[in-house]
C-alpha cells in the first residue's frame, strides 16, 4: 500500500466523522458555483439593472469564498483535535511528524477535491431549477435560460482547489510542534472543572440586560445611533454568557443535591460541567453566526414588507394624477382611453388641491363635498363639518403630521369670520403627506387667496385588476412622474429587492448550515470519549432507556443552547428595526425565526439518530 493509498483509506475509514465536513464543504461550493452561474449568465449583461444583479452575485460569491476559508479552517482544526491519539500511535509505529503532516495534507486535498467536484455537479443538476426560481424572485427584464457555464465551472474549481491547498498547508504546518507525549495523551489531560467568576457572571447579565433594554426602548433614528454600541455590548455579554454564566448555573444546579441526585441528572451535569469550557467558544461562535443569519434575512424581509405595505397604505387609489403643466386634459383622456381599451372599469374623481397660508406654513384646505367624494371613492365614510368650524384631517398611516399644531388653529375668512378646528379625524381620502383642514362648503369660497394649487385626479379600479400592472407600465412611459400607480410602485420595490433577497437568503442559509456543522463537529469530536464513558457507566447499571434519555438531553443542550440565544438576539434586533420604522414586523420576524428553528430541529433529529446509534452500538 502506497502512502497516497494510506491517506485515501484514512478518509474512507473516517467517513462518519468527515461526513458533515464533506457535505458542508460541498454545499458551500455549490452555493458559490450558483452565484457564479448568475454572474456569468449572458442575460445579465444587458440592462443596467441586470448588470447590477450580476455585480451583486459576484460580491456575494466573494463573501461566501472568504467565509468558506474560515469555516473549512475551523473544521479541519476540530478534526485534528479529535485525532491526536491516532497521530501519537502512528508516531510510535515509526511515522515521522513530516509524514503525518503530509498525510493530513493529502487527506484534506482528497476531501477538498471531491467536495469541489460534488458541489459543481450538484450545481449543474439543480441549475435549471435555481434559474427558474431566480427568474421569478429577481423579476428581471429577460429570461434566465439554461446555458453551459464553462466560466463558472472553471472559476469555482480553481478557486476552491486553491482554497483547500492553502488550508491544507496551514493545517499541516500547525502540527509541526506537537510532541509524542502530547499526542498520546490527547484529550486525556485533565482540564479541571471550570469555575465561574462571580464578577464576570454578573457582568454578562448586566451587559445582555442593558443591551436588550436599550435596543427595545429607543425609537426612530436613535436606533441607528445605538446600534454599534449595542452590538458590541451584546457580543461581549454573549461570550461571557457561555464562558461564565452557563458554568455558574451548572455549578448551582450541582450544588442542589435534591436535583443533582435525581435519576440521571448526575451523569448529565457532571459531563456537561467538564465539557462546558471547550463547548463555550463553539456555542458563542454558533450563536453569533446564527444571529447574523437571522438578523440579515429578517431585516431584508422586514424592510421590503415595510416599503411595500407603506406604499399600499399611502396610496389607496389605483391611479393618481397631478397636473403640472397645460396638458392635463390630454393626459386624463389618455388614462381613460387606456382603461377603456383594456376593458378595465374604474370610478374616478377630480378636484383642485388648494393650499393657504396658515401661520408660517402652507396648509391644504378642502371643502366637505370634495373630501366626501374622494372618501367614497376608497370606501371611507363621509364626514360633516358644522358651520363656523373646521376639522383637522390626519393622513392615516403617517405619524409625522402637524396635527397638534393645527388643533385650535384659527382660519380667518374674507368676511372677517373665524373658523376654529377643535377635533381630528383620520382618513386616506386625499393625498396629503401632512395634516390639513376640512371646512363646510359655504365657507370655502370665503377663504383668502391661495398660495398654491394643483389639479388632482384619482381612479379606483373595480374590474380588471389583473391588467393594472401591464397598463401602468405603459402609462408611466407616456406620463412619467405626473401619474402614480400603486401596483407599479410595489412591483418596482419588489424588483429592486428581489436580487437582494435572493442573495441574502443564500448567504443566510450558508451561515446557518455552517453553524449547524460547527455543532456537529463539536459533538463528534467527543464521540470516542462518550462511547467509552457510557460503556463504563452501563456496567454500573445504566439501562438503555436511561442512556437514551441522557443522550437526548445532552444533544438538545448542545444544539439548542446557542440557537435559542441566537433566536432571542434576532428577535430583539428585529424588534428594534420595527421601532426604527414605527412599523410592526412581528409577523415577518416570526416567519424568519420559525423557518430557521424548523431547519435546526430537522438537523437535530438527523444528528441525534446517528450519534445515538453509534453510542448505543458501542455500549
Amino acid at each position: 500500500m502506497t502512502f497516497r493509498q494510506f491517506a485515501f483509506n484514512n478518509v474512507v475509514r473516517n467517513k462518519k466523522l468527515y461526513a458533515a465536513y464533506f457535505l458542508s464543504s460541498m454545499f458551500t461550493v455549490m452555493v458559490f458555483f450558483t452565484f457564479s452561474i448568475f454572474a456569468f449568465h449572458p442575460a445579465l449583461s444587458g440592462s443596467e439593472m441586470n448588470q447590477s444583479v450580476a455585480q451583486g452575485m459576484n460580491i456575494s460569491a466573494g463573501i461566501i469564498y472568504v467565509f468558506s476559508f474560515f469555516f473549512i479552517l475551523y473544521s479541519m482544526s476540530s478534526f485534528l483535535q479529535s485525532r491526536k491519539k491516532e497521530f501519537g500511535l502512528l508516531m510510535m509505529q515509526g511515522m515521522s511528524m513530516r509524514q503525518i503532516r503530509s498525510m493530513v495534507f493529502l487527506e484534506n486535498m482528497i476531501i477538498g477535491f471531491f467536495a469541489t467536484i460534488g458541489g459543481i455537479s450538484l450545481g449543474l443538476i439543480f441549475a435549471k431549477g435555481i434559474l427558474l426560481l431566480a427568474e421569478n424572485v429577481l423579476i428581471l427584464d429577460s429570461e434566465l435560460h439554461f446555458y453551459l457555464p464553462i466560466q463558472a465551472v472553471g472559476l469555482t474549481f480553481v478557486s476552491f482547489i486553491v482554497l483547500f491547498f492553502f488550508i491544507s498547508l496551514f493545517v499541516s504546518y500547525i502540527l509541526r510542534s506537537k510532541k509524542l507525549i502530547d499526542l498520546m495523551k490527547g484529550d486525556k489531560k485533565s482540564k479541571g472543572e471550570p469555575k465561574a467568576n462571580l464578577f464576570l457572571t454578573l457582568t454578562a447579565i448586566v451587559l445582555l440586560g442593558g443591551g436588550y433594554a436599550v435596543a427595545l426602548l429607543v425609537e426612530g433614528m436613535a436606533v441607528l445611533a445605538v446600534m454599534l454600541p449595542v452590538i458590541i455590548v451584546v457580543t461581549i455579554g454573549t461570550y461571557l454568557l457561555f464562558t461564565q454564566l452557563s458554568v455558574y448555573i451548572i455549578r448551582r444546579m450541582k450544588a442542589k443535591e435534591s436535583f443533582f441526585w435525581h435519576k440521571t441528572n448526575m451523569i448529565l451535569l457532571s459531563d456537561l460541567s467538564f465539557r462546558m469550557k471547550d463547548n463555550a467558544r463553539t456555542f458563542f461562535m454558533v450563536a453569533m453566526v446564527s444571529t447574523v443569519a437571522f438578523s440579515a434575512i429578517g431585516t431584508l424581509f422586514g424592510f421590503q414588507t415595510f416599503l411595500t405595505a407603506g406604499t399600499k397604505e399611502n396610496n389607496p387609489n389605483t391611479f393618481t394624477y397631478y397636473a403640472y403643466d397645460n396638458e392635463e386634459q390630454a393626459d386624463v383622456a389618455l388614462v381613460n382611453e387606456t382603461l377603456q381599451k383594456e376593458n378595465i372599469k374604474a370610478n374616478s374623481e377630480q378636484m383642485v388641491l388648494r393650499y393657504y397660508e396658515i401661520g408660517q406654513d402652507s396648509i391644504l384646505i378642502a371643502k366637505q363635498s370634495d373630501f366626501n367624494r374622494f372618501a367614497e371613492l376608497i370606501g371611507e365614510e363621509k364626514v360633516e363639518v358644522v358651520a363656523g368650524e373646521a376639522r383637522v384631517v390626519e393622513f392615516d398611516g403617517v405619524p409625522y403630521g402637524h396635527t397638534k399644531e393645527l388643533i385650535g388653529q384659527t382660519i380667518e375668512l374674507k368676511s372677517s369670520e373665524e373658523l376654529k378646528a377643535n377635533d381630528v379625524i383620520y382618513s386616506k381620502a386625499l393625498p396629503a403627506t401632512d395634516s390639513y383642514f376640512i371646512v363646510a362648503d359655504q365657507h370655502f369660497e370665503d377663504l383668502p387667496d391661495t398660495t398654491y394649487e394643483t389639479s388632482y385626479h384619482a381612479w379606483q379600479v373595480i374590474e380588471g385588476k389583473e391588467k393594472v400592472l401591464e397598463i401602468s407600465e405603459k402609462l408611466y412611459e407616456e406620463l412619467e412622474f405626473k401619474i402614480s400607480a400603486v401596483e407599479y410602485e410595489v412591483y418596482q420595490i419588489n424588483k429592486a429587492f428581489g436580487a437582494i433577497m435572493f442573495v441574502g437568503l443564500f448567504i443566510g442559509v450558508v451561515f446557518f448550515v455552517s453553524a449547524g456543522s460547527f455543532l456537529y463537529f463539536r459533538l463528534y469530536m467527543d464521540l470516542d470519549e462518550d462511547k467509552q464513558k457510557f460503556k463504563s457507566i452501563s456496567k454500573m447499571g445504566l439501562t438503555t432507556k436511561e442512556l437514551k434519555k441522557v443522550l437526548n438531553r445532552q444533544t438538545v443542550i448542545l444544539f439548542f443552547a446557542p440557537i435559542i440565544v441566537a433566536l432571542i438576539h434576532g428577535a430583539v434586533a428585529l424588534t428594534a428595526l420595527s421601532n426604527m420604522f414605527y412599523y410592526d414586523l412581528f409577523k415577518e420576524s416570526a416567519i424568519v425565526l420559525s423557518v430557521f428553528l424548523g431547519i435546526q430541529i430537522i438537523y437535530f433529529f438527523i444528528v441525534r439518530y446517528f450519534y445515538g446509534k453509534q453510542v448505543r452500538e458501542a455500549v
